[in-house]
């Protein structure tokens, strides 16, 4: 008959619990010094040893070899060959150690049941009576309470063992117990430690098994040991033949090295149509939408460690090759953003209604994601630019012309990777070609107001978001020898301080546009003064500006938008390099 791997190679010693060295040397060592306790909790994630722990404690307590006064192999430790050593282990009925599971047996005529059965000996002299409660946190409160006064005075040679994965539950229902109790924390088995346990059971059973295989099944197991060998017992009834990763993922239901490899690619390649047939070949086989996800992020881990200079792990060996090779095309500050997107998006995937539209949007958002820009750079860049323009003697025409190189460099910088700009969908010209709307002529109130509509889309193409929308809200009032004067039509309240903010951005660009240098106004406002010699009608200087009527202000409702564009007019003004490198980079404050 066929023994489950699980039950076959549970240990026998405290020396064979794996990863749990720091109870297994408290627990012998308490038996050989005669020093234990009467009560002991035991609390840990499943399948890492605690109902295993509490049956090589009441082995020990109750071994008849070292009853006898005979030497067992390691001090403290069971026999686990003798009569008493071999019903425990093997879970078989005993007078003296009973094991009770607290989900079905939570109610206080339990305890009560437990408590006087408590007070009887031990079936022989110099014995222990060891009560083993496993799942102890289903015990309701007033259980707990019935157990109080036994736990304080225990009667001599009685031993409780409380097993849960959950001892917050215990904290909350009966706070008290935990004072008389020893409490031991179980850990998660690490993967290198449950691949060297499951290699020495393969050996043992004359399986082949390769190690990509065995890796594979010590990250399912997630520091779970019982998990683990009960996968490979699993797998290796799946067919005749060695153990194989393939084996292991069809078992299993899980994602293929070649989809990861592909989403990397998708990603690096920023290739946003391709995540919609990619997903619909996932749901097409049949994936789990939630593990892929999951694989997904140690993904991403393990090239946000190759990208920092560490070995990748977490995934095979095949598909850390394929990240080694590309961790160059990568950036850290975007593996995080990516990282991050995906934290967001877990909730929907797992537990909304539409796990695979989660999922499409998480991936486009991915293959979307622009390169990120240190803050102190683009802060540093912009007081460059801010220190040039209050520079003596350059000409401002030259310094919106280095603030338009500097929001070019950092609008073209390359996404993700640095080799791939030419997969970038519609990637920008190096250098922006000056935008003509103008047809040309004599520049005059008439055509300047023809060709507003241009200018606007001339600013928008050019990234100058802010100057387009208060240029649209706007028109042109006057012109006159190089002087124009713009009027708000009153769609946004904020339209005077944008044009006032970005007046230098807004004079470089209709300069450009028209070939003559112009200076711009507000109506109602003090006129700006005009340079030497305006070539823009006729290029004679202004000699005088009448003060325009101010406009009457209209009461109006202050939306969201007001109010950001508020909070931003704030931060710009306590910061001069923030303000700066905002206008040069057209920058927007999301938060």
């Amino acid at each position: 008959m066929h023994i489950a791997l699980a039950r076959k190679y549970r240990p026998r010693l405290f020396s064979d619990l794996v990863g749990q060295e720091h109870v297994a040397r408290a627990l012998h060592g308490a038996i050989a010094q005669n020093r234990v306790a009467h009560g002991y909790l035991f609390s840990g994630p499943r399948g890492v040893g605690k109902t295993t722990a509490a049956r090589i404690l009441a082995m020990a307590l109750n071994c008849e070899t070292r009853h006898a006064g005979k030497p067992t192999p390691v001090p403290g430790e069971p026999c686990g060959t003798c009569v008493s050593c071999a019903r425990i282990w093997g879970g078989s009925a005993s007078l003296d150690v009973v094991e009770i599971d607290a989900a079905s047996n939570r109610g206080v005529d339990d305890a009560r049941d437990l408590r006087e059965r408590a007070m009887y000996a031990a079936s022989q002299e110099g014995r222990y009576k060891i009560y083993i409660v496993d799942e102890a946190h289903m015990l309701t409160r007033e259980a707990w309470n019935t157990l109080l006064k036994i736990l304080e005075e225990p009667p001599p040679g009685v031993v409780f063992v409380f097993a849960t994965t959950e001892p917050h539950k215990i904290t909350n229902a009966a706070a008290p117990v935990m004072s008389r109790l020893q409490r031991f924390d179980f850990r998660r088995v690490g993967p290198h430690a449950i691949v060297e346990r499951i290699t020495a059971v393969t050996k043992a059973e004359q399986l082949a098994a390769d190690p990509d295989a065995l890796e594979l099944i010590a990250r399912i197991a997630n520091g779970g040991m019982r998990d683990a060998l009960s996968v490979l017992d699993q797998v290796t009834a799946f067919g005749e033949g060695a153990v194989t990763a393939a084996r292991v993922r069809e078992v299993l239901g899980l994602v293929g090295d070649e989809a990861y490899t592909e989403l990397l690619a998708l990603v690096i390649e920023r290739r946003p149509a391709g995540v919609f047939p990619f997903v619909a070949k996932l749901v097409e086989a049949g994936v789990d939408l939630v593990a892929f996800a999951e694989g997904a992020g140690d993904l991403w881990r393990a090239a946000l460690a190759a990208c920092l200079g560490a070995a990748p792990d977490g995934v095979s060996a095949a598909l850390a090759a394929e990240v080694q090779r590309r961790a160059g095309e990568l950036v850290p500050g975007d593996l995080l953003r990516i990282l991050r997107a995906l934290e967001e998006a877990e909730e929907p995937i797992k537990r909304g209604s539409a796990p695979r539209l989660a999922l499409e949007t998480l991936l486009v958002r991915w293959a979307l994601m622009d390169r990120t820009v240190e803050i102190e750079q683009v802060l540093k860049e912009g007081a460059d630019v801010a220190g040039a323009a209050r520079a003596p003697g350059r000409a401002g025409a030259d310094v919106a012309g280095a603030a338009r190189s500097l929001g070019r460099t950092a609008r073209t910088a390359p996404s993700l990777a640095p080799g791939t700009r030419s997969a970038a969908p519609n990637p920008e010209p190096a250098e922006a070609a000056p935008a003509t709307p103008h047809p040309g002529g004599p520049l005059t109130i008439e055509t300047l107001r023809a060709s507003w509509p241009d200018f606007v889309a001339a600013l928008r193409a050019d990234r100058k978001m802010m100057a387009a929308e208060a240029f649209a809200d706007s028109e042109p009032a006057s012109f006159e020898a190089g002087l124009l004067i713009l009027a708000p039509k009153g769609g946004n309240p904020l339209t005077p301080e944008t044009l006032e903010r970005n007046r230098t951005a807004v004079e470089a660009a209709l300069s450009r546009a028209t070939g003559s240098a112009l200076v711009v106004g507000l109506l109602g406002s003090a006129p700006p003064a005009l340079p030497a010699a305006a070539p823009g009608a006729g290029g004679a200087p202004l000699a005088s500006n009448p003060p325009a009527p101010t406009p009457v202000s209209r009461p109006h409702r202050v939306s969201v938008n007001d109010a950001k564009a508020e909070r931003t007019r704030a931060l710009r003004g306590r910061d001069p390099a923030l303000d700066s490198a905002m206008d040069a980079l057209d920058l927007e404050l999301l938060d």
